[in-house]
């Protein structure tokens, strides 16, 4: 596939513009597109004329155009090959991973971090035991509503820790991912996904779950 950069369109784009800017941009006719995969989209507001900028993917309908096409472009730098953004296990779990004690991997602290290496783990077949000080999300929502509205302290459920970290109750904005060579954010990103966050999220610039959705 190819990525194409700074692709800048009017605010309020039909959705047919984007497929013919790709297609003039290749300088290729719409029958030799396959697909046209929005990677990340933003909003260009610095000056009056509000743009939308995109970065896409494009599959051509034959490989050996595709490697025309790359060769004419490659001296502009908004056209490249798209890089390789599949996550890849580190490695698998031996043999009774799962069902032995000794080999059951500990995940101290279910924050971000612990969430994720504990996802990890399991989907390497381990089966990690977690340990957490603080109370489950439900009830540490309480007892952070306890906080800021009556000034009510409880020293071991709070918005400091338990289930989902210090950022559980945060505005739900995500990592941007600009300086993210190795695509490991998309992981998270995808994984948010599957556990019911907007797939928006995938491609916005500044991606947003809000923090009630982040709770759930």
């Amino acid at each position: 596939m190819i990525r194409l950069n700074e692709l800048k369109l009017p605010l309020t784009h039909a959705p047919a513009d984007l497929d013919a800017l790709v297609q003039t941009t290749l300088s290729v006719a719409a029958a030799d597109v396959a697909r046209v995969r929005i990677f990340k989209r933003s909003v260009d507001a610095r000056k009056a004329a509000l743009m939308r900028v995109y970065i896409v993917d494009v599959e051509l309908a034959r490989d050996d155009l595709e490697q025309l096409v790359l060769l004419r472009c490659a001296g502009d730098p908004h056209v490249s090959p798209t890089p390789d953004m599949d996550y890849r296990l580190v490695g698998v779990a031996p043999l009774g991973a799962s069902s032995s004690v000794g080999l059951r991997p500990v995940v101290v602290g279910f924050g971000p971090c612990g969430i994720f290496a504990a996802l990890l783990l399991a989907q390497m077949g381990f089966k990690p035991i977690v340990l957490e000080r603080g109370k489950t999300v439900r009830e540490r929502t309480k007892d952070t509503w306890d906080f800021w509205r009556k000034g009510v302290l409880h020293p071991e459920s709070n918005v400091q820790f338990g289930e989902g970290g210090a950022g559980t109750f945060s505005d739900g904005k995500l990592w941007s991912q600009i300086k993210d060579p190795r695509y490991l954010g998309r992981k998270v990103m995808q994984e948010f996904v599957r556990a019911g966050a907007p797939e928006d999220i995938l491609v916005d610039a500044h991606p947003h779950i809000g923090t009630f959705k982040l709770v759930k």
